[in-house]
């Protein structure tokens, strides 16, 4: 694959992968569980976030090929442990395109004032389409209409919380008192599952790891692309999320808004401002059409180094001479997303992702810990912290959801060794 990558644009890839699904509709469902907790949860899952993506940063440094954590995972680890890593990644991200997708169609109809269900559905299928034949056609033009789209999801967020800042300066009740409304029976494992679905919304950050081979002098730039990304993520979290739950008093109602697929622009209405709510609508119409873009790109990059190893399929690793784009694997990570789509659940495929992209981070982490020293850029307690982290938010979802997620793993295993023992 060639090179077209600079810490600009590598940067703006990362800044498309999380500020989508994340800002839009994961700080609802978190708000939901941890009230005026929520800052603190979005600082905590910041700080998971940065084990992780110190970890990602020196891993693509020194191996600075397509596949991430699946790669690092075969070359430090094991074999299985490369091939779960990269598993996990296709399930995680392949739900979390499709939470995009129906999040644009949720934004989109509901701007236009017509009711979601079937139609919401069937508009989100036509999104995934459209966009698996825009990443198939090449990376630079991914990267050109990615730059376009988060620039305009940037200029929406700030002013969501500069209108927001205004609008509710002096009203009741107070900031202070809305981030002291915790209900008394909020248990720790609440705000831990609040972490692991907000922890998700930050992992946007790997899909420059995943993109390595198509970096610039990668030892230098990904490291940099990586650290720019999640600190423009987190401070643009910390503040929509203060904002957003200044505007509904911290009450529940955030919760069931995000389920529905129009949390800040249902917000946005409170403030006074009529445009707003249009603006809002726009920029989270190209926030989540900029996550699904760079998810398909991150996905087929899995998908094509997994066909090299042939760990999946042979013809998933031919690259397009044309526009040197993985072709094959853009169409079948296509189908697969648009499959999940079709499923019109937010919330599920969201809480699927997170225990999926937890042991994909956490083999990331362990990956970090058998770097040789020449490699390591960080201390390895950074790795530790985020190998525990994972480990212990994994759980935290959803029993049904991390069930599922064991059992999707058996399934992957079994396939490995069938295909192994095929070779």
């Amino acid at each position: 694959l060639r090179r077209e990558l600079g810490v600009f644009g590598a940067t703006f890839l990362g800044l498309g992968s999380i500020l989508g699904t994340g800002v839009f509709v994961s700080l609802g469902l978190v708000a939901g569980i941890a009230y005026g907790w929520t800052p603190w949860v979005v600082l905590a899952a910041a700080g998971v976030a940065t084990c992780n993506a110190l970890s990602s940063a020196q891993l693509a440094a020194a191996h600075p090929q397509s596949g991430g954590t699946y790669e690092y995972g075969y070359r430090l680890i094991h074999p299985l442990a490369g091939f779960t890593a990269g598993w996990m990644f296709l399930c995680a991200k392949s739900a979390s395109a499709a939470t995009a997708a129906l999040g644009v169609s949720a934004y989109l109809l509901h701007g236009l004032g017509l009711s979601t269900g079937d139609a919401r559905i069937l508009l989100a299928s036509g999104v995934v389409v459209l966009l698996t034949a825009l990443v198939a056609s090449g990376l630079r033009r991914s990267s050109d209409a990615n730059v376009v789209v988060v620039t305009i999801t940037l200029l929406a967020l700030l002013a969501f919380v500069a209108f927001g800042s205004v609008a509710l300066f002096g009203r009741e009740p107070s900031l202070a008192s809305v981030l002291r409304q915790t209900p008394q029976d909020l248990a720790w494992s609440q705000l831990l599952q609040a972490t692991a679905l907000m922890f998700v919304a930050y992992t946007g950050y790997g899909r420059v790891a995943t993109l390595g081979e198509e970096v610039r002098e990668p030892r230098k730039n990904i490291p940099r692309a990586i650290i720019l990304t999640l600190v423009v993520s987190s401070l643009v979290y910390l503040l929509v999320s203060v904002v957003a739950l200044w505007a509904f008093g911290g009450s529940r109602n955030l919760a069931s808004t995000a389920e529905s697929g129009a949390l800040l622009a249902e917000v946005s209405r409170s403030f006074g401002y009529s445009f707003l709510p249009a603006l809002l609508s726009v920029g989270a119409i190209t926030a989540m059409i900029g996550v699904l873009l760079n998810l398909l790109l991150g996905l087929s990059r899995v998908l094509l180094a997994m066909g090299r190893r042939s760990d999946m399929p042979g013809f998933v690793a031919q690259i397009h001479e044309g526009n040197s784009s993985p072709v094959a694997a853009v169409v079948v990570v296509g189908v697969i997303v648009l499959g999940l789509t079709l499923m019109g659940s937010i919330k599920t495929a969201w809480s699927f992702s997170a225990f999926t992209v937890l042991v994909y981070y956490a083999i990331t982490n362990l990956a970090a810990l058998r770097l040789p020293k020449e490699d390591r850029l960080y201390p390895r307690l950074w790795s530790i912290c985020g190998l525990v982290s994972c480990l212990l938010l994994a759980f935290w979802v959803d029993r049904t959801v991390w069930l599922a997620g064991l059992g999707v793993l058996s399934v992957g295993w079994i396939w490995f060794a069938v295909r192994r023992s095929r070779l």
